[in-house]
């Protein structure tokens, strides 16, 4: 069962996540959070697997909540407002998804096992923009970020780019040939050498590097 912490600031919103999140059956919301104060709270005391987050909200705001957070656990940011500037924070801060509010309800519940099982989700339309905000990138900004990679191994650094591929720890140990634990290994000590929180960032290194 995927365990679901919900922060958002109307009710209504709580509510009718957690109806299409609980009418899954592998799904399930343990807490909610009215705003950012009480997401930071509830996140550490239930060690939800995914919190679905807001951006803005009264107090302390979804983004400052996340920065507090995203290290113990999964965070998808859920909210009205496609701006550039809430993007790139939030995935500065370590979230590991940015869906739009209008998301059809498949695709968050999608989203949610997604990034339970290790992935990372982003809307098509802010996909769109990231990769032409990295083909706009000069070419010493590339070698900056070939240069953050030296470190890894081949083995992780192929890990790695897998995850930049959008590939799952299960599709990866496959195509490498190798366990997931294996898998689960490489990618903890490539984001420990890289000083990343997660797989977003990492997948954005390697398209910074030209690598993807």
């Amino acid at each position: 069962m995927i365990r679901v912490l919900i922060a958002d600031d109307e009710y209504l919103v709580r509510s009718g996540l957690r109806r299409i999140l609980e009418a899954t059956g592998d799904i399930c919301v343990i807490a909610e959070a009215a705003d950012g104060t009480q997401a930071v709270t509830a996140t550490r005391r239930h060690r939800p697997d995914v919190v679905l987050m807001d951006v803005r909200m009264p107090g302390t705001d979804g983004l400052t909540a996340t920065g507090r957070i995203a290290a113990d656990t999964n965070v998808i940011m859920l909210t009205t407002f496609d701006l550039d500037e809430y993007v790139q924070e939030a995935l500065g801060l370590g979230a590991v998804g940015f869906l739009l509010k209008d998301t059809p309800p498949r695709d968050i519940t999608a989203a949610v096992r997604a990034v339970a099982a290790g992935g990372a989700i982003l809307a098509p339309t802010v996909t769109k923009r990231l990769i032409g905000s990295f083909a706009r990138r000069d070419r010493s900004a590339a070698a900056v970020a070939r240069q953050r990679l030296e470190p890894l191994t081949c083995r992780e650094r192929q890990v790695v780019r897998a995850i930049a591929r959008g590939l799952s720890n299960a599709q990866i140990a496959r195509e490498l040939t190798m366990s997931e634990a294996t898998v689960k290994a490489h990618v903890s000590r490539a984001l420990s050498k890289l000083g990343l929180t997660n797989r977003v960032q990492a997948a954005i290194l390697i398209h910074d590097a030209d690598l993807d």
